[in-house]
């Protein structure tokens, strides 16, 4: 097959779906080309939309992440409304619980982003929390979103858009006088006058840029029969949790308005090594059931694990790359679903209005080579 289109799209993962859709809603002719529709970071996450609670530091991160989390109200009621799906975005708040405060650890975190709530206060919030918390921290502002669901969704949105979607894997990208000229994939030539590399951790087999695999090792748990009963349509009373736990020690653990409890990750650099892990799955279970015993008594429900794309500063790559043509939108890591609205956005203006916001500047991959 060989085709030609405005703008061919390199990964069809939750980033690559979201600039294709921002872009066909602004009269583009897209493509995306994906190896996998199926096997992307998406599963590696666990849909924490979470800019507080991961205390991510004053700076461009900061400032990209707290920018997306602000367009996700509009952004997910513009996908639904186009899908007809609903993509589990919950704005629950996170709360993360603590055995022992660090040195000044109150005055250095306390902001408007958050707040600490003392022994009775996250205990009244949050029946069922280890006896030994003393407190905790509030995050009001992020957010959840079921990304199974969100997948689905753009998905569904590419279709009804009628975003040109193909299966197939790219084998080389053919360049000359410092440009794109085509795609070797394994359906036939692809070409377009712009590209947009965002295959995720299979970034590096294409293009040298420092974009690593994560491994990621998930679980979820059914809640018993007991709160189920209780289930009532738009009642979020039934269930045992009704907002994020983010412990300390980097284990969440998320509700779904589903019944379901998600509890994730760990982080290994393995390459890409697949299946879950004895050790993997022990050290979640272990850390999750030490923040909230309750979970005990809870049955597994299923286990995955993805891969994430992690660069050296563990800040996403987006921009132009090295060839005119070529913009790059990769290695997001652990916030690749929040990152998502504001990605396609910047993606989107930079390709559509030639407008590269400032903010672009401090991901510019060459900050590498610098």
């Amino acid at each position: 097959m060989n085709g030609t289109s405005d703008i061919l799209i390199i990964g069809g993962g939750i980033i690559g779906l979201s600039i294709a859709i921002e872009l066909k809603l602004r009269g583009a002719d897209v493509t995306v080309i994906s190896r996998n529709f199926e096997e992307a970071a998406t599963n590696a996450a666990g849909g924490m939309l979470a800019p507080g609670a991961e205390r991510i530091p004053s700076g461009a991160m900061f400032d990209l992440c707290w920018r997306s989390l602000d367009l996700y109200p509009e952004w997910i009621s513009k996908l639904e409304e186009i899908a007809g799906k609903n993509t589990g975005y919950w704005p629950c708040g996170i709360l993360t619980p603590v055995c022992d405060l660090e040195p000044g650890e109150k005055s250095q975190f306390k902001n408007a982003n958050c707040q600490w709530l003392d022994r009775d206060s996250i205990h009244q919030r949050q029946p069922g929390l280890n006896s030994e918390v003393i407190g905790g921290w509030w995050y009001g502002k992020d957010a959840q979103v079921d990304n199974r669901l969100l997948f689905a969704t753009l998905q569904e949105a590419a279709k009804l858009l009628k975003i040109n979607l193909i299966a197939g894997i790219v084998g080389e990208i053919i360049e000359e006088k410092g440009r794109v000229k085509k795609v070797k994939s394994s359906g036939g030539d692809l070409s377009a006058n712009s590209y947009v590399l965002a295959a995720g951790s299979w970034c590096n087999r294409l293009m040298s840029v420092p974009v690593i695999p994560r491994k990621g090792e998930m679980l979820s748990l059914i809640v018993p029969q007991k709160y189920l009963e209780k289930r009532e349509e738009g009642n979020i009373d039934w269930l045992p949790l009704k907002q994020v736990l983010y412990g300390k020690d980097g284990c969440y653990i998320i509700p779904r308005l589903d019944g379901r409890i998600v509890i994730g990750a760990t982080s290994e650099d393995v390459g890409f090594s697949n299946g879950n892990t004895v050790a993997g799955i022990q050290t979640l279970l272990g850390k999750a059931v030490r923040s909230y015993p309750v979970l005990k008594d809870f049955k597994i429900d299923e286990l995955w694990w993805g891969f994430r794309p992690a660069t050296p500063d563990e800040m996403p790559i987006l921009g132009y790359s090295d060839r005119s043509n070529l913009i790059l939108a990769t290695g997001h890591y652990r916030n690749g679903i929040l990152l998502a609205p504001v990605t396609a956005m910047l993606i989107a203006n930079l390709i559509g209005a030639k407008h590269s916001d400032p903010l672009l500047d401090a991901f510019d991959y060459s900050r590498f080579a610098r």
